[in-house]
């Protein structure tokens, strides 16, 4: 027989033998995942920041050689024409070589840029399956989107 205390105390240097190491969501796997994730996003940002800069430098170069010695007649406004008031007039306004236009563009790839890396959080948590994460991106998303589409309305 033993006294109490002692099984007691056997019984727990059993049952911490029998313990097996807790689950963690930060495998090396998992981090060097959420590191390419980091990696992806920053660089999207970078470049997208980048390349929307360029274009609009381009297009303020090209219209500024065009019209910097036109004089500016500040006596009334003239509001953005129409035709660079949807992506598709933009392009369109590109296309067609307009000048104004590739500065359009370039701002729009500069609003596209955040709202390209809320999509790719989105998409990357959905594959992790991180549920918190997957409802506060898609709220984000949701907003955005509806944002962009009540201008057009």
């Amino acid at each position: 027989m033993y006294p109490l205390g002692k099984l007691a105390n056997e019984e727990q240097v059993e049952s911490e033998s029998n313990l097996t190491p807790p689950s963690s969501d930060c495998t090396p796997h998992s981090a060097k995942s959420d590191r390419h994730l980091e990696q992806f996003i920053s660089n999207l940002l970078k470049y997208g920041v980048l390349l929307a800069s360029v274009i609009v430098l381009v297009g303020g170069i090209l219209y500024l050689i065009r019209h910097g010695n036109e004089p500016a007649d500040y006596r009334f406004f003239q509001g953005t024409p129409s035709e660079f008031c949807s992506p598709k007039g933009v392009l369109t306004a590109v296309l067609s070589g307009s000048r104004r236009g590739l500065i359009q563009l370039g701002l729009l790839i500069l609003i596209a840029t955040p709202i390209a890396r809320v999509v790719f959080s989105f998409l990357a948590f959905l594959r992790q399956r991180d549920f918190t994460y997957i409802i506060v991106t898609l709220c984000v998303l949701v907003a955005l989107i509806y944002s962009m589409i009540g201008a057009y309305v």
